[in-house]
């Protein structure tokens, strides 16, 4: 259980990722802020508080033992960049380069631009099969290790997601963490409406993963859903339920916002609100 003054730290970093996506993506006229909004409470929770990610990177003594984090809905950079920044992997000044030329930033993440980015993503459904083959390779040395790859829902439309969902329980990758960002909503509207998920946690479960519902922006579900996935033996999901566009009251639950920069007036608006 975290702490009231815990928790108040991790709101305060929460809204400057918020505030630094909002300013990112108007900053470059293009990005995705709905599903970028979404996660930052999770994201803040899991570098400041569950992960071993070094803020040093590379010059850890404990770096082959970090945990490696994936962000298989690669749309939402901006998110992993606020967070990254955050987390002093990032100068925030460099943040407003995002999507500019030359930029290391670009609107999908790619390994070796940055530190703090494992693998290239952005092919929704691809970044679950990535994390299973890290999750192997880290076995296979006695490595330590956890995998953490956030999804969007939206991207379990894909088959991909289901055949690496068999994998990482026929090969009990129980250093393997699935965080599915449960919005409901992709580019072309409702999840359940472009092609319906159901019950998600249930499928899960049926293919032999352990698995567990939580409310997304809630900073103690999160902490404990993840520190209880650590300690599984069975490779561990976690449907986390969101609103997309959260903070930025004209953006919440809008589709709309998948993939479209505020004006300089929204921009104003989102800001003021996210205090």
């Amino acid at each position: 259980m975290l702490t009231d003054s815990e928790i108040e730290n991790l709101k305060k970093y929460a809204i400057k990722a918020r505030r630094n996506i909002i300013k990112m993506i108007h900053n470059a006229k293009s990005g995705h802020p709905g599903g970028s909004l979404s996660g930052a409470d999770i994201l803040t929770v899991l570098y400041e508080k569950c992960l071993n990610i070094p803020s040093n990177w590379d010059k850890s003594s404990d770096f082959d033992k970090r945990d490696r984090f994936i962000l298989s809905k690669g749309h939402a950079s901006p998110l992993l960049y606020a967070v990254l920044s955050n987390h002093g992997l990032i100068d925030e000044k460099e943040l407003m380069t995002f999507r500019k030329a030359d930029s290391k930033l670009q609107g999908h993440p790619s390994r070796g631009y940055i530190a703090g980015v494992e693998a290239t993503t952005g092919s929704l459904g691809q970044g679950l099969s990535t994390a299973c083959g890290i999750a192997i390779g880290l076995k296979l040395d006695k490595n330590p290790a956890n995998v953490v790859v956030y999804l969007g829902d939206g991207e379990l439309q894909e088959g991909s997601c289901w055949e690496a969902f068999m994998q990482g329980a026929h090969r009990n990758l129980n250093n393997l963490i699935a965080i599915i960002d449960r919005n409901r909503l992709q580019i072309d509207g409702n999840t359940e409406a472009v092609m319906a998920l159901g019950n998600v946690a249930e499928k899960i479960r049926s293919f032999g993963w352990e698995a567990v519902e939580i409310n997304g922006h809630d900073y103690n579900e999160i902490y404990e859903a993840v520190e209880n996935a650590k300690k599984s033996d069975k490779p561990f999901a976690i449907i986390a339920n969101t609103i997309k566009g959260k903070g930025v009251s004209f953006m919440e639950n809008q589709a709309g916002w998948h993939g479209k920069a505020p004006n300089d007036e929204q921009l104003e608006q989102a800001l003021a609100e996210l205090i």
